[in-house]
């Protein structure tokens, strides 16, 4: 196992798997860490989620990803990049966290729970998924709340409050209420968010009408118990009796860990780490950010489908600063 490479990239997600394919193709050695499972945000991902992307948007090394459905599936997709690190012959490291990056004499040291690495370049493509964002209310540390929402089936007759009005928040609770739970909704705006998905809106805006779903819009979740959830409402404070709370409020870039490396970030939000959008990288020299964790708190700004071509524009650039370099030690001779 090497522990020196050219390129050392930070996350194995679909961007985090084209940015190894790009470098193969520029002729650099690269290695791939991931504290989890390959593609491990979309493991987590809901067990029937459907991507709003086509599959050829979800595309990455030139290879067809093929679906018979209109739109993709999550078990179809780790299918996908399972076969696409196979196919690359990707070096890869599963299960193994990066716990620290410095620079020392125009190299970047990399340890890990495992070893310690060298490393010309280094690609941070750590997604957001790993940090919700939380309520920060009284309760919120019950096991009964999960900031993550897997399987319809585990809240079959159980009181569950969904708390948000985003994709994510609307799928579990069409899912949920199909699977017999009495679902409401608290939605701290005045009405269903507006990126969600344009075949599940009518859907689930019936079952609020048809009264099949409740739902507190302008509200929100002030406090929860054992037994039941506190909601502020416009008009009032509503006390509910409630099983599970689901607080599918967003999530956010593991902020501490770009810090920790040096990268700089804006106090104020949305909180885009610093990096340059022409190279991607950021304000350490050969340090990269690739994919949705270059949006900050914007992560509606960067998905699969637009983000993939930071890919090639970082290697393009390393290409770009190995030739500069090149040539100035040929001029020195």
């Amino acid at each position: 196992m090497d522990s020196h490479v050219d390129v050392l990239i930070v996350g194995a997600g679909p961007i985090g798997l084209a940015c190894g394919i790009a470098a193969q193709k520029a002729n650099l050695s690269h290695i791939i860490i991931e504290k989890g499972c390959l593609v491990n945000s979309l493991y987590n991902y809901p067990l029937t989620m459907t991507f709003f992307s086509s599959s050829e948007r979800l595309e990455i090394g030139d290879t067809p990803f093929v679906t018979t459905l209109p739109k993709p599936k999550r078990a179809e997709a780790l299918e996908y990049y399972r076969r696409i690190n196979g196919k690359f012959d990707l070096n890869t490291h599963l299960f193994e966290e990066v716990i620290g990056v410095k620079k020392e004499e125009g190299v970047f040291i990399v340890t890990t729970t495992k070893r310690q690495y060298t490393a010309q370049y280094v690609v941070v493509a750590t997604g957001f998924y790993d940090v919700p964002m939380l309520l920060n209310i009284p309760g919120e540390e019950l096991p009964k709340v999960s900031h993550y929402y897997r399987d319809p089936h585990f809240y079959a007759n159980q009181r569950v409050v969904v708390v948000g009005a985003s994709n994510s928040s609307v799928d579990a609770a069409l899912e949920t209420y199909r699977k017999g739970a009495k679902v409401t909704l608290v939605v701290r705006g005045p009405e269903i968010g507006p990126r969600v998905k344009y075949w599940v809106r009518p859907d689930i805006e019936n079952r609020i009408t048809l009264g099949e779903i409740d739902v507190y819009y302008q509200s929100q979740l002030i406090e929860i118990k054992e037994n039941a959830v506190t909601i502020l409402t416009p008009d009032s404070t509503v006390e509910l009796e409630n099983d599970f709370v689901l607080a599918l409020t967003g999530y956010r870039p593991n902020f501490d860990f770009l810090r920790k490396v040096g990268i700089e970030i804006p106090d104020e939000s949305p909180m885009i780490p610093v990096h340059n959008p022409q190279t991607m990288e950021t304000n350490i020299k050969g340090l990269y950010l690739a994919g949705v964790v270059c949006g900050g708190l914007n992560t509606h700004l960067w998905f699969i489908e637009n983000s993939r071509i930071h890919a090639d524009m970082i290697m393009q650039h390393i290409l770009k600063q190995t030739a500069s370099y090149c040539a100035n030690l040929e001029e020195k001779s």
